[in-house]
């Protein structure tokens, strides 16, 4: 369907809006993170590009996070444009009534949405997996690894002399214990040394307790021991804390490592979460602008914009910490994960339900 000629107009100017705004929060992104960079970097020896080479990888996860604010804004300066030019009147008198203003820009944030979770989202993941490489090489502890696949969890490190590597498996994993575990000590040049077989470990501090463990080596033969001291540079906190930063991962990615999570005994919670916090998108920028476009309607005799602006930081900060306090009682699992993401988008929806009912009275 060929779009009229005010549908396109409108479509046009709103998507102009939030390009503008976009561009603003991207130069305060670079500026307020680079300082961040630097300071990370100044023991480090590196080449000077390298802060403005990840501050440019990190941009498009931090904008990820704060769209609804930027499409909030967009809309506002949408609809100032529209009345410092006197077009809401001409619209009106034409036909084109509030409702119908709103519909069609609210439309085109759906349909933005849609794009961002299906091209954006991998783009800005792929970007922030690229980024965070980076910035492990120069981390204190870059020659150690921890990740999670069909195998279980794998852990790959040095002793403190660095003539020791090794390779840690295992098949269950639920925060602060191991079970079936498997370590593999090798030397610098990966010849195998003993391996270490354990049907459960304590890694709450870093010197792990090993129960019921079977050791095997080239030298002698194999003991069989009670318990078993292993000194390692992860604990659980460390372990989970490397798991939780799930910006550098596509959807795609999220949802095999669910069942990878799932399959060792992990809580996938988080992975959850960060799925349906995804899948949301579109109906929240949605219901950002249909919000945004009320305030308008309902704030049109106020004539500063800088008290419109702190009117929508408001209104954004306080849409932000329901949506935050919402998830945290997901993460405890107070209310089940899909729960905590769409309640606030089920009360949003509302709030604008009932203002939508009367939004031709202004």
């Amino acid at each position: 369907m060929i779009l009229k000629l005010y549908e396109n107009y409108l479509s046009k100017l709103f998507l102009k809006n939030i390009l503008i705004i976009l561009l603003v929060f991207i130069f305060l992104s670079f500026f307020l993170n680079i300082f961040e960079e630097i300071k990370y970097f100044e023991n480090k020896e590196n080449e000077l590009y390298y802060p403005i080479i990840l501050t440019l990888l990190n941009i498009p996860s931090i904008i990820f996070e704060i769209l609804p604010f930027i499409f909030l804004l967009g809309v506002m300066f949408f609809f100032i444009n529209l009345y410092e030019n006197e077009e809401i009147g001409l619209l009106r008198n034409n036909g084109v009534n509030n409702l119908k203003i709103t519909f069609i820009i609210s439309m085109v944030s759906l349909i933005v949405g849609i794009v961002i979770i299906i091209v954006y989202y991998s783009f800005s993941a792929n970007l922030k997996s690229l980024y965070l490489s980076m910035k492990y090489k120069y981390a204190n502890d870059g020659g150690h690894l921890a990740v999670v696949n069909d195998g279980g969890l794998w852990i790959k490190e040095r002793n403190k002399s660095g003539t020791k590597i090794f390779i840690i498996n295992a098949k269950t994993y639920k925060f602060n214990y191991l079970e079936n575990v498997e370590i593999i000590e090798l030397d610098n040049n990966y010849n195998l040394t003993n391996t270490i077989v354990a049907d459960k470990a304590n890694i709450i501090k870093k010197k792990w307790i090993l129960a019921d463990v079977k050791i095997y080596s080239k030298e002698k033969k194999s003991e069989t021991l009670e318990n078993y001291y292993y000194t390692s540079s992860f604990n659980g906190k460390i372990i989970s804390n490397l798991f939780s930063n799930l910006d550098s991962l596509n959807i795609l990615q999220l949802i095999k490592l669910k069942k990878n999570y799932e399959a060792i005994g992990y809580s996938a919670t988080e992975v959850k979460l960060q799925l349906n916090k995804i899948y949301s998108i579109p109906f929240y920028l949605t219901l950002t602008t249909i919000i945004g476009a009320l305030l308008m309607f309902k704030l049109n005799f106020i004539k500063s914009k800088f008290f419109l602006i702190v009117i929508g930081v408001l209104v954004s900060v306080i849409f932000y910490y329901i949506n935050y306090f919402s998830i945290l009682f997901g993460k405890n699992e107070t209310l089940p994960v899909e729960a905590s993401i769409w309640l606030p988008q089920i009360l949003f929806f509302l709030i604008c339900s009932l203002g939508l009912t009367k939004i031709n009275e202004k």
